[in-house]
């Protein structure tokens, strides 16, 4: 298994999709997120951890 910088295993986020809208997320290292532009939500990264809680979630504006 092979981990990104965010400690997150890769195929693990390839796995992952929006808890609200079931389509892909994309990483974004810098913010240590999984966002999701479907929904405008962004899900935390804690410890290596992704946080799939759409209440956990952060959104997003235009």
């Amino acid at each position: 298994m092979s981990a990104g910088k965010s400690g997150v295993d890769i195929k693990l986020l390839e796995l992952l999709v929006c808890p609200l809208t079931k389509g892909r997320l994309s990483y974004d290292a810098a913010a240590g997120e999984l966002v999701s532009e479907k929904a405008k939500l962004a899900y935390p990264i804690r410890d290596g951890i992704p946080i799939m809680l759409i209440s956990e979630a952060r959104e997003i504006k235009d």
